[in-house]
Order: C-alpha cells, then sequence, then structure tokens
C-alpha cells in the first residue's frame, strides 16, 4: 500500500458535469435500483447486465473531502462518486471492492491503518452499488471490531457483502443475490492482511486464497442455487501494469474448474494492484486482471514517485444471456470496460468517455487505460469500451 502524493496529470476537470453530476445524486434524482437483493422471487425472462469497480480506499484527504462535502455535518462520499452513477446505477448487478474497514465515533484514519467513516456505505448505495467484496490486506487492519463495524454499515445501507464475516454461519453462507431470474453468487478472498493475524478462534474472519478452496465453495454456491458465480480475488503486484504469475496461474485454475463439463466460475474480479491490469478470456471465462484504484487520496509508488497510475481505473460491464437449456451456463454475450480516473483536486471520479470533448484533456488518460486493458487479446474475444454514459440506452 502507497502513501499518497502525485502531481496532477490533467489540471482541468470538467466542472460542468461534476456539478452536474452532484446536483442530481445529492438531490435524489435516479436513485438506487436495489436489484440486487437477496434471493426470492424473479420478474424477468431476460438476462441482466452487471457492472463491477475498483478499490474504494479512503486515504486521510479522502476523508477530508467527504467531510468538506457534508458542509459540516457528517461525510458525504455522494458526490465523490456521482461522476459514475449513471453507469452504476443502470446496471441489473454492481458490486464493488470496500478494501477499508470502518471505524467510529470520528476515529477515522488513513495510510497505513485504515479506519473509513461509516458512511461511504450510503455513498455506495446512493451510487447504486448492490454489493461489495470486503476482503483485502486491509480488512484486519482493526481486527474484528473494524469488520462488524463494517458488515454492520453496509447491512444498514442494504449493500450486500462478501469477503469477510461476523461469525462461522455467515462465512459459511454464500452471498447469492437475484436479478430478474438470475441467481448470481459473490464470493472475494485476498492473498494476505498485512501480517495482521486472523482473531484467536475466528479463522473464518476474512477469507485467503487458497484455490481449491475457492473452487469448493463456487461449487456450493452451485448447489445452493446460484446460476452464476462470480469471484473477486485481492491478488497481484503493486504497480504493475501486467498481471504477475500467481495471478496467470490462478485464473487458468479456477476457469478451468468444472463440474459435469460446466464452468464453475462465470467471472472473476481482481483488485489490488492500484493500477488498471488486462482483461483476459481465460478458458472461455472473463478474468479482469486488476480493475485499479476507484477511489484513493494522491499517489506513490514503490520507487517514491508521484504516480498518475494510482487514480485511474476501469469498470467492467458484463451482459449475461440466459442459457438455451435449463442447467447449461449463463454466457456473456457483451463484455465492456468503462474507463474512470478520480481527480483529486476536484475530489471526484470521472467517467472518462464522458468527460472527452467537455473541456477536460484525459483523452491521454483513457488511451493509456485502454491499452493496458486490451494488452493480452481481450479485443479479439470481443471487449469493447463501453459508450459514454449519455449514449447508453
Amino acid at each position: 500500500m502507497a502513501r499518497t502524493p502525485r502531481t496532477r496529470q490533467a489540471a482541468t476537470v470538467l466542472a460542468v458535469l461534476c456539478c452536474a453530476a452532484v446536483v442530481a445524486s445529492c438531490q435524489g434524482q435516479d436513485g438506487p435500483k436495489r436489484r440486487g437483493s437477496p434471493v426470492g422471487g424473479g420478474a424477468s425472462a431476460q438476462g441482466f447486465t452487471l457492472v463491477a469497480s475498483g478499490d474504494v480506499l479512503p486515504h486521510s484527504s479522502i476523508i477530508d473531502r467527504a467531510k468538506a462535502d457534508a458542509g459540516g455535518y457528517g461525510y458525504d462520499f455522494r458526490p465523490m462518486l456521482s461522476g459514475v452513477k449513471p453507469v452504476v446505477a443502470r446496471a441489473d448487478l454492481a458490486i464493488c471492492h470496500m478494501e477499508t474497514v470502518y471505524g467510529a465515533d470520528g476515529d477515522y484514519t488513513g495510510y497505513p491503518t485504515f479506519k473509513s467513516p461509516p458512511q461511504v456505505a450510503e455513498g455506495l448505495a446512493a451510487t447504486g452499488y448492490d454489493a461489495c467484496s470486503t476482503a483485502s490486506n486491509h480488512t484486519l487492519d482493526d481486527g474484528a471490531a473494524g469488520i462488524h463495524r463494517t458488515l454492520d454499515a453496509l447491512d444498514r445501507a442494504g449493500v450486500r457483502h462478501a469477503g469477510s464475516a461476523r461469525s462461522a454461519a455467515e462465512a459459511g453462507a454464500p452471498t447469492i443475490m437475484q436479478t430478474g431470474t438470475a441467481k448470481v453468487a459473490h464470493l472475494a478472498y485476498t492473498y494476505g492482511t498485512n501480517g495482521f493475524p486472523l482473531p484467536a478462534g475466528e479463522p473464518w474472519a476474512v477469507n485467503l486464497i487458497d484455490s481449491d478452496r475457492i473452487v469448493t465453495d463456487a461449487r456450493a454456491a452451485r448447489k445452493a442455487g446460484a446460476d452464476v458465480v462470480v469471484v473477486s480475488l485481492h491478488w497481484g503486484t503493486e504497480w504493475q501494469d501486467e498481471p504477475d504469475d500467481q495471478q496467470l496461474d490462478l485464473s487458468k485454475r479456477l476457469t478451468g474448474a468444472r463440474t459435469d463439463g460446466r464452468p464453475d466460475i462465470d467471472l472473476i474480479l481482481g483488485t489490488h494492484a492500484h493500477v488498471p491490469q488486462a482483461y483476459e478470456k481465460v478458458n472461455g471465462t472473463w478474468v479482469i486482471y486488476g480493475m485499479g484504484d476507484q477511489i484513493a487520496g494522491r499517489m506513490t509508488n514503490h520507487s517514491g514517485a508521484q504516480d498518475p497510475r494510482g487514480n485511474e481505473s476501469t469498470i467492467g460491464r458484463f451482459t449475461f444471456a440466459p442459457p438455451e437449456r435449463s442447467g447449461d451456463r449463463w454466457r456473456v454475450e457483451k463484455a465492456e470496460f468503462v474507463p474512470q480516473w478520480f481527480d483529486v483536486d476536484s475530489g471526484r471520479v470521472v467517467d472518462l468517455n464522458s468527460a472527452i470533448g467537455q473541456g477536460a484533456d484525459v483523452t491521454a488518460v483513457r488511451d493509456r487505460i485502454r491499452r493496458v486493458v486490451l494488452s493480452r487479446g481481450a479485443a479479439a474475444d470481443g471487449l469493447v469500451m463501453g459508450k459514454p454514459a449519455k449514449q447508453m440506452k
């Protein structure tokens, strides 16, 4: 985890775009759809669209910004995320990565051990997120108490979660959500916890990456009724654009696992590296090696240099179609990525596609992200850059 400071790569950010989005968000227009509900009742024979985004990592500067945006009344993370609300809220199911745990009673800290305001959960819900992965190297920054506060706050906000747990029973039950006629399981795991030991007597507090265990959990989720199994992995090498050997090996093993000829895992979502990484279809299954940081303060890399990549990320958007025959795999009929940038000066997430041509010179940032995302041949398998939000139907 790198400390913050970095130079501003594109000094101006679309004030008009951000202001309009903030007004819409804070006035409650186009509120969150809350379609990722617990299993029970469906409504449609159609497919569904799933979006997923990268690390939410509130450094001290992010906490200060949320306090300022609240106008002196607590913390408000809605304006910060308002720029991607049109993309997130339009999806049938939206998944984020909540990298940090929450503090209480004003005890909030940034790097190196994070305790974020619980109002982050409210901001995520207002943006349209239905669920978050909570397994990361910072999950144990405040021990079991931090996990409890985080999951309690997400519950209050109506945001489902996977990857950490308050009890053995909770850890043993897969997170399954229903969208239309599809039941979607969300599982999450991390490579480690920065040396913090698991709480005494609570080996289930956070899920650690183990390929055999992940496959076993995926099969259990399928037996519990999941039509689609999505796995979030906090993995990889920080500040490295290319996936490392562990990512490449693990992705092959996980996507290669099958039961009665059907893949056990239908989508892999990667976080942790701080930079956008490639998308790739492996054994017929889409893998995002790394989505980058959706929200973070100014970043420096391991060399101590200010690194603008630490505020670049993508949203993955996958349109699933139902199988032609019962028991067959739900297939991804359209795979897209939406390039993002967090402008630390304005404290806003920017949909780069929507920003192009509206006063901010962000074309170079968008094109760099696109080159990385497509660097392992995903375009040949059909991955495309998503349209600007204003062009989405």
